[in-house]
């Protein structure tokens, strides 16, 4: 194989490594972006829940204080 042959491949290789690793850059890139995004997700979600668990023992508290005040009333 002629030098210039081996060269040619060489080139081709460096060139294909070179298109991979691009590749690889924007993939990381995407899901570093994509990481961010569900991080930020779930801290929302997280805060919902905490805010719907919050309401639903306030509403809880409230229903067992009217059943009280009804047994209260039905017992006079």
């Amino acid at each position: 194989m002629s030098s210039k042959k081996k060269s040619d491949g060489a080139e081709l290789d460096l060139d294909q490594l070179e298109t991979r690793v691009d590749n690889l850059i924007r993939t990381i890139s995407q899901l570093r972006n994509e990481n961010i995004s569900l991080r930020t997700r779930q801290e929302d979600l997280m805060s919902e829940r905490a805010a719907l668990i919050e309401k639903s023992e306030q509403a809880k508290s409230r229903l067992e204080s009217m059943i009280g005040r009804l047994k209260s009333m039905e017992s006079k």
